[in-house]
């Protein structure tokens, strides 16, 4: 079974300011003569991490790390203004400018996946591949059944520490319950309400319990700036037109890519990745049969540094 590559360290840094308000934070690690990757991390909001690096042969890849707007090192943390879908796509193409890179790998998990599509639907020509991991198509029942009706009756303990910190009566709809409190002016209602939010989708991630997930979701600058705007973007239906990524998939005709999804996903449950599948067959399709939606869990580092490696000989 495959293992992540070393720990790396980045070559050099970037801030690049992207409008009056925003400005991201860039690395790039591995080879600069290598073959460019993007990484584009989950939540959204939640920033990326240095083992994501690690995905990625560092000899033969110049791997390109970003924060989206709003979370890790981007400033100003846990921003919702001028932080869209559209304005996320439009950033990987300012940083792709930016950086002199012509095509390059897409890489994705999660919200990350959802974020490589439309990029990927929007401009394909800049596109050498899609490695997606955790499939999320950001439609409303995919919300529905983790933050209303479903995932609950998967981990009915955990949902009632997600239920907590909302009344009774505006339980109906958890989404705009949290998101009134989230977007709110009362700080300590808003960090409790963000920490119980991230908690349930750290606690939820695998198919067994582990402990550095949970601590990672419960660190409170993490749980912030991921239960902030990733209940924005819900609550605008992320920016989408409804089946928007199905409705496109056409667009992906020609791009070679790789489909990694955890046969027991409760976040974002396996439906997804085969539906994805269904309208863009040239895409290899691996289901691991030991895996939740984490991206840290044996199985799915084994696919996803496999698929790495068959494009590193494939563009080489």
């Amino acid at each position: 079974m495959q293992g992540f590559y070393p720990e790396i360290q980045p070559y050099v840094r970037h801030t690049l300011a992207v409008d009056a308000i925003h400005q991201l934070y860039i690395e790039e690690s591995g080879n600069p003569q290598g073959i460019p990757v993007v990484f584009l991390h989950g939540g959204p909001g939640a920033g990326c991490e240095p083992f994501q690096r690690r995905f990625f042969d560092p000899q033969r890849y110049r791997i390109v790390l970003f924060d989206q707007r709003g979370c890790g090192k981007s400033t100003p943390h846990a921003e919702l203004a001028g932080n869209t879908t559209q304005d996320l796509v439009a950033d990987i193409e300012r940083i792709r400018e930016h950086l002199g890179i012509e095509r390059w790998l897409v890489f994705g998990g999660s919200w990350g996946s959802t974020l490589g599509l439309v990029y990927a639907e929007t401009y394909p020509e800049r596109v050498l591949g899609l490695v997606l991991r955790g499939i999320f198509l950001c439609r409303p029942r995919d919300i529905h059944w983790f933050y209303q009706d479903g995932a609950a009756f998967v981990f009915p303990d955990y949902w009632q520490d997600f239920l907590a910190p909302i009344p009774p009566a505006e339980r109906g709809n958890m989404v705009a319950a949290y998101y009134a409190r989230l977007t709110g002016n009362d700080e300590i209602t808003r960090m409790a309400a963000a920490k119980a939010w991230s908690l349930w989708e750290g606690r939820t991630a695998t198919l067994l319990p582990r402990q550095s997930v949970i601590e990672h979701f419960a660190n409170p600058f993490t749980a912030l700036s991921l239960a902030r705007i990733e209940c924005h973007y819900f609550i605008h239906n992320s920016f989408l037109y409804p089946d928007q990524l199905l409705a496109q998939a056409d667009r992906l005709k020609g791009i070679p890519g790789v489909i990694v999804h955890g046969r027991y996903d409760v976040v974002c449950p396996v439906e997804q990745a085969f539906a994805l599948h269904q309208v863009w067959p040239e895409a290899q399709l691996n289901v691991i049969a030991d895996a939740g939606h984490s991206a840290t869990e044996p199985g799915i580092v084994d696919a996803l540094i496999r698929a790495t490696d068959s494009f590193a000989k494939r563009l080489a």
